[in-house]
């Protein structure tokens, strides 16, 4: 298990990369740090792994607060987002570099390394040095280092951000299939969410050295505690839609919608829906926006239309997937209507609660 309590990380200057963090990341859990670039996450991996030194707070592995011990110490292995393979060993000797560093004799460590390679099917490849490999080769040598030295955590720093997209699928999927076998803690930064959403057991989005929501995959991406998850998460941007809260109703963009629980009249509130959750109509509905198709954007096996929305409220554009064989022309009039039990609603920026 991995604790944080008050963990900040300030540079000079005052920027803190980090601001009070408190998390616990459960034993053999596969944890996502996900979030924009600049939000922390790199800086709170490497405040784990020991590679910075928290300005304040405690980092404790186990039963161990390491906040003071060296990286060395703290039974922990990274693979960084170029893989920080040494050009000039070959495979065998990378995989071997942490068991020579902690003294293991040379046979045995060769073993080692050699039993690790084969199970990353690597066995052919031990006599080559990094050059001479593919980016996937690269990658899976830097997990047999990592894995080699047996440690109880694993951090990786976007590991996948060089390879191509049919390569990060099957280095993902392999990934993840490696972490079960081993069962060992694992903490993962991306900014990818597809990446996070696929791969984690529980993710946290980050924010301006700040942990915005914490939750399984299905959590964050169906329920955004606040309307800046709601910006991030998703293939498709999370329709957010300024309102009001009236007796009648949610008035939304011109639209009155079904009423919230929780939110009084008058209240200003955010209406929040997910284009795959929009349909649309080609008839006038008191419940939709009515638009002009703008752009249709084709996602393979569905269409992505964004409707420019002149409300008494102001313009806006919504968004809505329609399967293939619905798609509008550029140009049309149509309405949006909302799957209402699908909607969320902020006030100040947070989701209220029914």
């Amino acid at each position: 298990m991995i604790s944080l309590h008050g963990l900040t990380k300030e540079f000079p200057g005052g920027v803190r990369a980090v601001d009070g963090l408190d998390l616990a990341i459960a034993d053999g859990e596969f944890f996502a740090l996900l979030g924009p670039s600049g939000c922390g996450k790199t800086t709170l991996l490497r405040t784990i792994a020991g590679l910075e030194a928290p300005t304040s707070g405690r980092v404790v592995i186990g039963d161990a607060d390491v906040t003071a011990l060296p990286p060395g110490r703290r039974d922990v292995a990274m693979v960084f987002q170029d893989y920080a393979l040494f050009p000039h060993m070959d495979v065998t000797a990378n995989i071997a570099y942490p068991l020579r560093v902690k003294k293991v004799p040379r046979a045995e460590r060769e073993a080692k390394a050699a039993e690790t390679a084969a199970r990353l099917s690597l066995s052919e490849l031990l006599a080559r040095r990094p050059a001479q490999l593919s980016g996937g080769q690269q990658q899976r040598v830097a997990l047999a280092r990592a894995i080699a030295c047996h440690p109880a955590v694993f951090l990786f720093d976007e590991p996948l951000s060089n390879l191509d997209a049919r390569m990060r699928l099957e280095a993902r999927t392999f990934l993840k299939r490696l972490q079960r076998e081993l069962a060992v803690t694992t903490v993962f930064v991306t900014h990818d969410q597809g990446e996070a959403l696929a791969m984690a057991d529980r993710i946290a989005v980050m924010s301006a050295g700040r942990i915005m929501q914490v939750g399984t995959p299905s959590e964050v991406f169906q329920r955004p505690a606040n309307t800046f998850v709601a910006s991030f998460i998703g293939s498709t941007p999370m329709n957010l839609l300024p309102g009001v809260a009236e007796d009648d109703g949610l008035h939304v963009a011109g639209a009155v919608l079904p009423p919230a629980p929780g939110v009084a009249g008058g209240e200003e509130i955010v209406y929040g829906l997910r284009p795959e959750y929009m349909d649309l109509a080609d008839a006038a509905r008191k419940d939709a926006f009515a638009g002009q198709v703008s752009v249709v954007e084709n996602l393979g096996t569905s269409f992505l239309v964004t409707l420019e929305v002149t409300s008494p409220s102001g313009d806006h554009l919504v968004q809505a997937v329609v399967p293939e064989d619905a798609e509008p022309p550029p140009g049309a009039r149509a309405w949006a209507v909302p799957r209402h039990p699908r909607a969320l609603v902020y006030r100040h920026g947070a989701l209220v609660v029914p």
